[in-house]
């Protein structure tokens, strides 16, 4: 019988988040192609999420969780070739700049989300002395906050520049 406890809710939260945010994270790296930074640390990042939903769908199987489910629909070419295109056509052209900002602050706060789910997890796998959760969230948690670190640092870094340039 499935447990319908706070830990199964947090970890069927955790996964949902976890594959949000790797959406979001294969979108803005085909969104920002010419931005090659951006496309190639976006693109890294999506796998650590990826793994994350591996190893929640994994650990939830322990608690009567089936998390795996259906994999997200990969990008058709004709979609990822019309968001190159885009971003080849937009270049550096200032709403590009603020596209990307907002990009980068909608995974920012997906990301924060997904932190405070970690947190919880932690903690209440400390109270029940969850050794598997414990390594779960230990695993997992930082990555997670580098992920928001590298958002914040380019939010930071091209703030300046692409709101203050007319």
């Amino acid at each position: 019988m499935k447990r319908a406890d706070g830990i199964t809710l947090t970890l069927r939260a955790l996964h949902h988040g976890e594959r949000k945010l790797a959406r979001e994270l294969a979108t803005v790296a085909e969104r920002h192609r010419t931005e090659h930074e951006v496309h190639h640390v976006a693109a890294d990042l999506v796998r650590w999420s990826e793994e994350h939903c591996r190893r929640l769908a994994e650990t939830g199987s322990h608690y009567g969780l089936s998390l795996a489910g259906p994999p997200d629909p990969p990008t058709s070419r004709v979609l990822a070739s019309l968001r190159e295109k885009s971003a080849e056509a937009v270049g550096r052209r200032p709403e590009a700049g603020l596209l990307l900002l907002y990009d980068l602050r909608r995974i920012h706060l997906t990301a924060a989300g997904n932190s405070l789910y970690w947190e919880m997890l932690a903690q209440a796998a400390q109270a029940a002395r969850d050794e598997r959760l414990l390594e779960l969230a230990s695993a997992c948690h930082p990555r997670t906050l580098r992920q928001m670190r590298w958002t914040n640092t380019l939010i930071k870094n091209l703030s300046p520049q692409i709101l203050t340039s007319g």
